[in-house]
């Protein structure tokens, strides 16, 4: 696994933030957009500049998007033990990236370019939507299926799920999968647009809530068939799946939650597992009042009394395309070291439900942990882990 967020630019420094209940959010956002200073954001705290230096990616049109992506895109080939020479003659390893801002966060580049003559800038081959994974395709020779899921919110627990089915239906043996996002202006107005951006650090599920905050970051994670596990570094397991869309608002999620009821219920029955299994859930969480309302109306109607919860995105922000990815990485991390990670900023339950998420840092004895992402337009996903199946390769 690799991981780069506003809590730390390895998975060591993530669990770190995790454990001490330390946030990425704060003023500092994109240099070009009129914001900053102004509306919190998770910004990761590693600039181009430094970025470039650590991927030894010195292309001039390479966007910020990519250059996050190649950082935890590294980080786990290495931690999985994969060289460049066995990716480039894999025909069996496929590719599954994540993005919902790509190459929108060169708005300012393509607006000049488009409007600058017929003299084409750098940044010509970012702007595509699959910029990201072809790079990474090109830069390390990679020959197997390569493709970019874009569903929002759950773009990156969709390539998971994907890379996943690939492995399962005997079309590759191996899946590299995950997600990035960087801040863009471009989604920072979006986003305020829709007026749900929160004036201060967010509050998930918490009465008080007035938005979410915007991150960026990465996570990719290598999975591979258990008979193929013999003497690796084995995490856990990806035990269910499942992808649904209650398709009730462009933006929002039906008071009931639904489609986030859909998809626990559908990942818990492919994962063959009953509701009072699961331990703990790494909540979707965004703070604003829609999602965390209807999800809390989702997980009551799931387990009754939910098991502990908490939502990550109020130390990292909303990752959007990455979140995904980086929050299964914190569930399996939950797995691996046997703990419960806290959210921050809560401190009055929500009247309706009176639901409350885990506060404090906790060691938890847990076999199962649930990873919810729900995205516009009611695309929803959920990830149930669990802990390595005996008997196989496990080290810290």
């Amino acid at each position: 696994m690799g991981v780069i967020s506003a809590i730390g630019d390895s998975l060591a420094a993530n669990r770190k933030s995790l454990v001490h209940k330390e946030s990425g959010i704060g003023y500092s956002g994109p240099a070009n957009s009129r914001y900053t200073g102004e509306i919190p954001f998770g910004s990761v705290a590693l600039s181009n500049a430094e970025l470039r230096e650590h991927t030894g990616i010195h292309d001039a049109g390479a966007s910020r998007t990519t250059l996050l992506a190649a950082h935890a895109f590294r980080q786990a080939i290495g931690d999985a033990g994969l060289s460049g020479a066995s990716l480039l003659t894999a025909t069996d390893t496929a590719l599954i990236g994540a993005t919902t801002v790509g190459g929108m966060c060169l708005t300012d580049e393509l607006y000049r370019d488009t409007n600058g003559g017929a003299q084409g800038s750098d940044y010509l081959a970012s702007y595509d939507g699959a910029s990201v994974q072809q790079y990474l395709q090109n830069r390390y020779g990679l020959s197997g299926p390569v493709t970019t899921i874009n569903t929002a919110c759950s773009s990156s627990a969709n390539a998971i799920q994907y890379g996943a089915r690939l492995i399962r239906n005997g079309l590759v043996r191996r899946a590299i999968v995950g997600g990035v996002d960087s801040l863009a202006k471009y989604t920072i107005n979006g986003f305020n647009a829709l007026q749900i951006l929160a004036p201060a650090a967010c509050k998930p599920f918490d009465e008080h809530r007035q938005g979410l905050n915007l991150g960026e970051g990465a996570g990719f994670l290598v999975l591979e068939r258990e008979e193929d596990l013999a003497g690796k570094k084995v995490y856990a397991e990806l035990r269910g799946y499942c992808n649904v869309n209650d398709a009730y608002h462009a933006s929002s999620l039906s008071p009931e939650g639904e489609g986030p009821f859909l998809a626990m219920k559908g990942a818990l029955r492919s994962a063959g597992l009953d509701v009072s299994e699961i331990g703990y859930i790494n909540a979707h969480g965004t703070g604003t009042e829609n999602n965390d309302a209807s999800e809390s109306q989702a997980m009551i109607r799931i387990f009754g009394t939910p098991p502990a919860f908490a939502s990550t995105k109020s130390s990292t922000g909303h990752t959007l395309g990455a979140s995904g990815a980086i929050e299964a990485i914190y569930s399996i991390l939950n797995l691996f070291y046997q703990e419960a990670y806290p959210g921050v900023n809560f401190s009055t339950p929500i009247p309706e439900t009176g639901l409350r998420p885990l506060t404090e840092f906790q060691p938890m004895k847990l076999e199962q942990v649930l990873s919810n992402s729900f995205g516009f337009g009611g695309n929803c996903t959920s990830l149930v882990f669990s802990a390595a199946p005996a008997g196989l390769a496990k080290a810290i």
